[in-house]
């Protein structure tokens, strides 16, 4: 089987959707299918193409090498600010443009692609180069677009509303069959088309349970960043629209009293700046950048305590894979997210966590406090997180899944 896959992200690049998608493509190929991957240069972690990889010529904007899952080709991302939505828009139509070349100019006889979104703008490369290899499209949402964006304030206008609405059931309605990570992005997918559990698929997202894995406190991480034998909460990844981060700013300014508690945001993105001029008056709280990607099992480690901040409304649009990464750690999470959703579901049956509801600044303070107070149920909760993970699908697993459907779409 050859398989035409279109991603955002890949690795080398530190975004997480890129070492999911990674993995994945490595089970893939190992499987005996041949991929070739239309994806970006990498750029996630600074909003610019990393220096290693910038080029001049041709390859500067697209370049083809062999990797380990295949086939890749890279194109240029036209990275910006992510504070401008009108730059981000002209960067994404950039790529889009980009991407559609090698996969509609490629001489290829492809049996499927598959394009990850968001940016949705891909699901239309996706389309137009499953009618011109005459197959079949696996569209996977990782998170529900416009529904994001509009919920978090970043989209106002009803007329670009409209538009990306349009967009989005365009989309869904060309693929043969959509993938997303849980139940509750399915019935948003399925309440807006129509479409039966044959066409709308619960995939979910996995992390390296072998990679990461429980391990002491005691890190050179923590050493770094001057954290001594203090009970570091933690936030760790993007700084955007969608995290309720004054949720862990209130609770930072709530225990600067206490010496035995310290707060720490690990990552980058456009509410960085807004965080740091809230927390110079903040003692007991740490700011510092993304991490590299190698360095995540020690990071994850080095807190005592794992929070996971969604805001109000994003509970059936997206799904933060960062818990499955801090179960494998054997940590705790305290979550501010919907209620009756999956998150709050999986914390609720695994007793790995405390879910409160968004914008419940008592709750979740009280929730934080409750563990910082007990070690033990720290530990307990870790373990139970971890056995929860250890049970889940794995890479493997997951791309069987995957070969299965490309196979009965090709019946």
């Amino acid at each position: 089987m050859r398989l035409l896959v279109i991603s955002p992200h890949l690795e080398p690049d530190t975004a997480p959707t890129g070492v999911i998608i990674s993995a994945l493509l490595e089970e893939l190929s190992q499987a005996g299918i041949d991929i070739h991957t239309i994806t970006s240069l990498p750029w996630y972690e600074k909003h610019e193409v990393v220096k290693e990889w910038k080029k001049k010529g041709i390859r500067r904007f697209v370049r083809t090498d062999t990797e380990k899952y295949g086939k890749v080709t890279r194109c240029y991302p036209f990275p910006s600010s992510k504070n401008s939505l009108f730059a981000r828009a002209l960067g994404f139509a950039g790529f889009t443009t980009l991407t559609a070349m090698p996969a509609l100019l490629n001489q290829t006889k492809f049996d499927a692609v598959i394009t990850i979104s968001p940016p949705l703008t891909l699901g239309l490369v996706g389309w137009m180069a499953s009618r011109r290899h005459r197959c079949p499209l696996v569209l996977n949402i990782q998170d529900i677009f416009p529904d994001v964006a509009v919920q978090v304030g970043a989209i106002k206008s009803p007329r670009l509303i409209s538009i990306f609405k349009k967009l989005e059931l365009f989309c869904y309605k060309r693929a043969d069959a959509i993938s997303v990570l849980s139940q509750d992005l399915a019935e948003n997918v399925k309440s807006k088309t129509g479409f039966d559990d044959s066409r709308v698929v619960v995939i979910p997202n996995f992390v390296d349970t072998e990679k990461i894995l429980p391990s002491s406190q005691d890190t050179t991480y923590r050493a770094e960043l001057g954290l001594g034998g203090r009970v570091v909460i933690m936030y760790a990844g993007n700084l955007g629209h969608s995290q309720s981060l004054d949720l862990l700013i209130e609770a930072a300014n709530r225990h600067q009293s206490r010496d035995d508690v310290v707060y720490v945001i690990n990552g980058g993105g456009v509410a960085a700046k807004e965080l740091e001029q809230k927390a110079k008056d903040l003692p007991n709280l740490v700011l510092t950048g993304f991490q590299p990607i190698d360095r995540l099992p020690e990071v994850l480690a080095s807190a005592d305590i794992h929070v996971v901040l969604l805001k109000q409304g994003l509970g059936t649009s997206s799904l933060p894979s960062k818990i499955y990464s801090i179960f494998a750690a054997g940590r705790p999470a305290v979550a501010s997210v919907d209620p009756e959703t999956e998150l709050s579901r999986v914390l609720s049956e695994t007793k790995a966590g405390v879910a409160v509801k968004p914008k419940e600044v008592e709750e979740f303070v009280a929730a934080i406090e409750r563990l910082i107070d007990n070690p033990e149920e720290r530990t307990e909760m870790g373990a139970m997180g971890r056995l929860w993970i250890e049970k889940q699908p794995t890479a493997k697993i997951v791309a069987e899944v995957y070969k299965d459907l490309l196979e009965r779409l090709n019946k």
